[in-house]
């Protein structure tokens, strides 16, 4: 799995990665992930042909929510929130292009299920990048929603 850009194991039920192709999404099934979500553009220079027939061709379930890397909005991240929480007994395999809108998007999941802190999701998402000023908006804005949304 390494071979996939900016591969990151988080437990043994969710990992997020850069764009994988069509080999390495054979691998992935392999390795005994049932449900694919993609939050990269389907007409995306790094985008997969055919991405969605070709994970169902492997017997995974298939989500796609494509995040505009320029304008992330919530609506966006609350139906990722609502697939991961329908998901959560399957082991899920989340992408994009390099694995930023992944582990942003999986970084708050983690934290509004009280599984990172602030200062954890801000280290879980250094991992793989530094956002710019359009993600650390989306990330605050994000933080202040799921506040609203636990009180």
């Amino acid at each position: 799995m390494s071979e996939i850009k900016n591969f990151l194991t988080i437990s043994d039920r969710l990992a997020c990665a850069g764009q994988p192709d069509e080999l390495q999404l054979a691998e992935i099934a392999a390795r005994g992930f049932q449900v694919v979500i993609n939050l990269g553009l389907s007409d995306g220079k790094y985008a997969l042909p055919n991405e969605a027939d070709s994970v169902t061709g492997l017997g995974l379930s298939y989500f796609h929510i494509p995040v505009l890397f320029d304008n992330p909005r919530i609506a966006e991240w609350e139906s990722f929130r609502s697939v991961m929480d329908q998901q959560q007994v399957k082991k899920v395999f989340v992408h994009c292009a390099a694995n930023y809108r992944a582990t942003a998007f999986t970084g708050l999941y983690l934290f509004a299920k009280s599984e990172l802190t602030r200062e954890e999701l801000q280290s879980f998402i250094s991992q793989v990048w530094q956002p710019d000023a359009v993600w650390l908006r989306f990330i605050d804005e994000a933080l202040k929603y799921i506040a609203e949304f636990r009180g």
